[in-house]
């Protein structure tokens, strides 16, 4: 159990191992204890990522229920097998068949507490440098506390007051929330690929086989951005239609061209040596990413075949019948929605992402080229310096010295993530009609949400790009 930091089968007294495990359960629980697995095999873990773990893992708990009430599916299911379920929706007053917790109204209220609870957070942990202090304490701990908090939060949003103007008010700032949050995503990508570009570049320096290793990887990445265009071109496009369709792969295509063109043109590489083919190499095959999911999220278009029968066009046959199977869309929609928030989140809040944002990044002499140069260096002196091994799984509280990711960001990001879901979840703007079980299914909405992403993150690189010309008087550091 994730709660649990204790190994309840080490000690030969059974009462008083119990009484061990028991405490541990509720020192984690209740107190600051750091929360790890009871299984002693599992690898050891560090505080800070157990705590982090444990706030995405209430994310992830309140994602899955938004999902639920999103769910028809699941809404029938349980009017048809739990018997006393008219009864019970009366007994909570929420209306005779628990139509007040379903749709994208329940969504926003549950969503609506998370985020409450993640924004009291944040400005509860603002400039926490120790984790020693009383602030800290209560961020890595009292995890039983703050599930309560949460779920109290989440409930007491059924309960606001006129209720049609909260939710009018409370979309626009969802929507706020889900376009900063896809920015903040936008800006770090553009981060990490001159920072794998400047990585690889300064390993160069020392062995050949890093130039290699650039070129080969390169090359890659374009062979995949032209084999996607490729593919666009042939299964959404139409020789009788699709002229959207046709206009954004061709425009698309013509600007990854144009910013590999911009990163290896001779001006640009005399104020940024590092600039190269492997940074626009990354921001193609996003570009052409972003492209494939907008066309996919576009709703299909009919035309009248010889038989004077509609057909849709613009998108693949074999996407069809993937839809006609509710089932199977829903579960791997949620699934793809799952992993890509939660992969969002935890690289978003990483010290090394809050730094990039405000625009400080390590100096060009600590680069030590590694494949995984996201990740630091094995040995790292700090996080061994305790090592706590009480039963169960091992604990290395690394802050002992310091936090070692910004506390108040983490939980911003977090807030942020909790809007984007709400909107997401619930379509964005065609909220009235969504359902879980429709989450492939086009909307014009996510379609311009997606291509503004996409023209937004071509034109953050152009700009760390072009910035030093523009400004020459300025230093910059990318």
């Amino acid at each position: 159990m994730a709660f649990s930091r204790c190994s309840c089968w080490r000690s030969n007294s059974m009462p008083r191992g119990r009484n061990h495990c028991e405490a541990r359960v509720l020192a984690c629980c209740c107190g600051i204890a750091a929360c790890s697995l009871c299984c002693k095999c599992c690898p050891k873990i560090k505080q800070s990522t157990s705590t982090r773990f444990m706030y995405a893992l209430y994310f992830m708990l309140v994602t899955i229920i938004c999902c639920v009430m999103m769910s028809t599916t699941v809404a029938n299911e349980m009017k048809t097998h739990i018997p006393f379920y008219k009864q019970m929706c009366k007994s909570i007053q929420a209306g005779e068949m628990c139509e007040k917790l379903v749709g994208y109204s329940a969504v926003y209220k549950v969503c609506f507490g998370m985020a409450c609870f993640f924004f009291l957070f944040f400005l509860f942990t603002i400039k926490i440098n120790s984790s020693k202090s009383c602030r800290a304490y209560i961020h890595n701990g009292f995890w039983l506390i703050k599930l309560i908090l949460l779920a109290a939060m989440c409930s007491g949003a059924f309960f606001i007051p006129d209720q049609d103007t909260f939710l009018n008010a409370w979309r626009y700032v969802g929507a706020t929330g889900g376009f900063l949050f896809i920015a903040i995503q936008l800006i770090l990508l553009v981060e990490f690929t001159h920072k794998w570009n400047k990585n690889w570049t300064a390993g160069a320096k020392h062995k050949q086989m890093w130039n290699g290793l650039l070129a080969l990887v390169t090359l890659m990445l374009y062979s995949i951005a032209v084999a996607a265009l490729v593919l666009m071109a042939l299964f959404y496009t139409h020789s009788e239609g699709c002229m959207y369709n046709k206009v954004l792969i061709g425009v698309h295509g013509g600007l990854c061209l144009f910013v590999s063109l911009v990163a290896i043109s001779p001006c640009v590489q005399n104020r940024q040596p590092h600039s190269g083919l492997l940074q626009s190499g990354v921001i193609s095959c996003y570009v052409m990413y972003l492209t494939f999911s907008a066309l996919s999220s576009k709703p299909p278009e009919t035309i009248l075949d010889e038989n004077n029968r509609n057909i849709t066009i613009c998108v693949p046959e074999f996407s069809q019948d993937l839809h006609r199977d509710e089932n199977l869309v829903t579960g791997l929609g949620t699934t793809i929605l799952f992993g890509c928030i939660l992969y969002s989140c935890l690289t978003s809040t990483t010290r090394a992402s809050s730094e990039a944002l405000r625009g400080i990044y390590g100096t060009p002499e600590s680069e030590v080229a590694r494949c995984c140069f996201c990740c630091m260096p094995e040995g790292d002196a700090d996080a061994e310096e305790h090592v706590e091994k009480r039963g169960g799984q091992s604990v290395i509280y690394d802050e002992k010295k310091g936090t070692v990711y910004s506390y108040a960001y983490f939980h911003f990001v977090f807030f942020l993530a909790s809007l984007y879901v709400m909107m997401t979840v619930t379509h964005w703007f065609h909220y009235e009609s969504a359902q879980i079980e429709k989450f492939f299914t086009g909307t014009w909405s996510i379609f311009w949400i997606k291509m503004a992403s996409c023209w937004v993150c071509v034109c953050l690189y152009l700009w760390t790009l072009i910035a030093p010309l523009c400004c020459p008087t300025r230093e910059f550091s990318v």
